[in-house]
């Protein structure tokens, strides 16, 4: 499985004249082959960034336009089915992004993210257009989407 950052979802849908849109294109053509996903968090921070420029009925068809249409598989912080208490809550969203921040030195959304992702079964890699901020933080394969399809 490939986990994929929010940057490069966002550049999906935005920034219509960024020089990476090329790249970022192929990358997540070429990815649906390889079991691609992202997590809950970069789900939301990607909803939350296009719900500015998205009507609420567009926003709420993103499993359609987002999850369907890039095949992904969305990483959740525990099973569908439980129902997350006190500890596990206070676990993932504070106990181990402040590891990752304290050790690592990264922002609370790069270390809720990695975290999650790290602890997904038979992944791949992490690609990101920001892999500077995630290479040496993590034991996962970092990679920008050119050097994904540079492989």
């Amino acid at each position: 499985m490939v986990v994929i950052d929010s940057d490069v979802l966002l550049l999906a849908f935005a920034f219509a004249n960024d020089s990476k849109q090329e790249t970022n294109r192929a990358f997540l053509e070429v990815i649906q082959t390889a079991q691609p996903a992202t997590t809950i968090y970069n789900l939301m921070e990607v909803l939350g960034q296009l719900s500015f420029n998205l009507s609420p009925e567009r926003l709420d068809q993103w499993q359609s336009w987002l999850v369907d249409a890039y095949q992904l598989t969305v990483i959740w912080m525990a099973d569908d089915g439980l129902k997350m208490g006190k500890e596990s809550f206070r676990e993932e969203l504070y106990e181990r992004p402040y590891q990752k921040m304290r050790s690592v030195r990264m922002p609370f959304m790069d270390a809720l993210i990695i975290s999650l992702a790290e602890r997904a079964p038979d992944i791949e890699c992490f690609v990101t257009w920001n892999a500077k901020h995630f290479k040496g933080k993590t034991d996962l394969k970092v990679l920008t989407p050119e050097e994904y399809l540079a492989r």
